[in-house]
C-alpha cells in the first residue's frame, strides 16, 4: 500500500514513519502542509492518507475534503491531540480517528480496517463550490447538469461541482432513481413535484423545495413515459 502522511510537525512525521516502517510498510510519502500534500496527490496514487487535523494554513478536515474530491477511493485516517474533532473527521468519510499519542497497535488496527472492511458503504459524493466542499448522498441531489468535463449538482445547499462526466454519473446514479431526460440533465425522480407537457412532446419537470424547472428533450420525454407509463404529465 502507498501511504501519504501529512503533519506540520517534523517530529510527528518522523515518529509516524517509524511506526509504519515497523509494521512492514515501505511506500511512505511525507508532506508538511496541505498544499504540499495536494501537489503530491496530483501526480501520485495513494491508498491511505494519514492526516493531522490541527495544521496551520490548511487544516486536516479541509485537506481531507480536497483530497477526496479528486480521489474518491482514498482511505483517510485522522490523527490529532484533540478529541473534539472526531465528528468532523467522520463527516469527511474517514476510516478511523487516532488520538495522539497513539500506539503502534492502534495504528495497525486502523490500517486493518481499510484492508478488511468489506461492508458496502452508503454512496456519498464530495462536490465543491468555491472553497467549500459538500458531502452529498444521492437523495440530497435534485438534478445533475453537464458542464464540459464536470457536472453541477443542485442540492439544498445550492450549486456545486463534481469532477466527472454526466455519462459516468448516469451509470452510477441509475440505481438511486435518477433518469437521463436530456443530454445535459439527470433528474432525481423522487424529488419531482409536478410535470407538464410542452411543445406536445417534451416534459417540464418541477421539483419539491426548489424553484427551477428542467425541460426534457423529445427522446428524454419518450424514455420517461416508457418507464413510468402510469404517471400522467
Amino acid at each position: 500500500m502507498n501511504f501519504l502522511i501529512v503533519d506540520d510537525e517534523p517530529l510527528a512525521l518522523a515518529r509516524l514513519t517509524r511506526l509504519l516502517t515497523s509494521l512492514g510498510h515501505t511506500s511512505i510519502t511525507q508532506a508538511s502542509s496541505g498544499a504540499q500534500a495536494l501537489e503530491l496527490a496530483s501526480s501520485q496514487k495513494f491508498d491511505i492518507a494519514l492526516l493531522d487535523i490541527s495544521m496551520s494554513e490548511m487544516d486536516g478536515i479541509e485537506l481531507g475534503y480536497a483530497l477526496r474530491y479528486h480521489h474518491e477511493d482514498l482511505a483517510i485516517i485522522y490523527q490529532t491531540a484533540y478529541d473534539h474533532h472526531a465528528l468532523k473527521a467522520f463527516d469527511v468519510g474517514a476510516v478511523d480517528y487516532l488520538l495522539k499519542p497513539y500506539t503502534v497497535e492502534s495504528l495497525e488496527r486502523a490500517i486493518s480496517r481499510v484492508t478488511t472492511n468489506t461492508t458496502p458503504k452508503e454512496l456519498r459524493l464530495i462536490s465543491k463550490a468555491g472553497e467549500s466542499h459538500y458531502l452529498l448522498s444521492p437523495n440530497e441531489i435534485y438534478y445533475v447538469k453537464a458542464d464540459l468535463s464536470e457536472v453541477i449538482f443542485r442540492s439544498a445547499q445550492g450549486f456545486s461541482y463534481y469532477p466527472k462526466k454526466i455519462s459516468d454519473l448516469e451509470a452510477l446514479l441509475e440505481q438511486y432513481n435518477f433518469l437521463r431526460i436530456h443530454r445535459s440533465y439527470l433528474i432525481n425522480i423522487d424529488h419531482i413535484k409536478e410535470m407538464e407537457t410542452i411543445d406536445q412532446s417534451r416534459i417540464s419537470f418541477h421539483f419539491e423545495g426548489i424553484k427551477e424547472t428542467i425541460e426534457s428533450s423529445k427522446d428524454g420525454a419518450k424514455q420517461f413515459r416508457n418507464l413510468y407509463k402510469g404517471v400522467k404529465s
